[in-house]
């Protein structure tokens, strides 16, 4: 999605079971190259920084990399966070229209994600704006969660899995939200991130409803 590029805690949990041991070593190692990455791509920009480098600095194989990030742009992008945001959305109150509960889990999240990990997001929609393969990868993402937040939408208002509509507003929803983040990008990240956001769903709300 872009925005929500970074591995976000799940909203609905503040205190969720401690992992168990070999979690937490994934875990450690997930974060070890993460932070590899971003320190290299620091020194030396994107394209030069190669897997074996970054496996390197995070004292790992470049299979581990690979298996934890099948590309390079997959280590600065979200992984599960469909899942988080499907999780969130199935809590909402029942009867409230697709749009508006969207917004509120997407928001919601985001306000979590600028609380916790500012830094990030900022990295990220530089990343965004500056590396056309991470753009690339972030719209594959993208569709994967769509289909998810469809699938769960469907659920919830007992439409068809595959409803057309519903395709329609979730790919819209997290199109907007990728313009939004692309736009904060451009303008080096000095704009109000949520209220950018909030203009992103006031114009989509003045013209979809399903």
């Amino acid at each position: 999605m872009g925005i929500m590029a970074a591995s976000a805690p799940d909203p609905l949990h503040d205190h969720p079971p401690r992992p168990g041991l070999r979690e937490r070593k994934k875990l450690r190692t997930r974060s070890a190259i993460r932070r590899a990455t971003y320190r290299l791509i620091a020194e030396q920009g994107y394209e030069a920084t190669t897997v074996e480098q970054i496996a390197e600095a995070a004292e790992v194989s470049p299979s581990t990399v690979s298996r934890y990030f099948p590309a390079k742009e997959d280590i600065v992008l979200s992984h599960g966070y469909g899942t988080v945001l499907a999780a969130a959305l199935r809590a909402r109150p029942a009867g409230e229209a697709p749009l508006d509960s969207l917004r509120y889990v997407t928001t919601d999240a985001l306000r979590t994600l600028l609380a916790e990990r500012p830094d990030a997001l900022v990295r990220r929609a530089r990343l965004m704006v500056e590396v056309p393969a991470i753009r690339a990868r972030t719209a594959e993402s993208r569709a994967v969660t769509g289909g998810l937040l469809a699938d769960v939408l469907a659920e919830r208002t007992g439409r068809e899995p595959g409803d057309l509509e519903l395709r329609v507003l979730t790919v819209a929803v997290l199109g907007a939200l990728a313009e939004v983040n692309l736009y904060w990008g451009e303008r080096d990240c000095r704009d109000d991130l949520l209220g950018l956001v909030d203009r992103a769903f006031d114009t989509l709300e003045s013209r979809l409803r399903v």
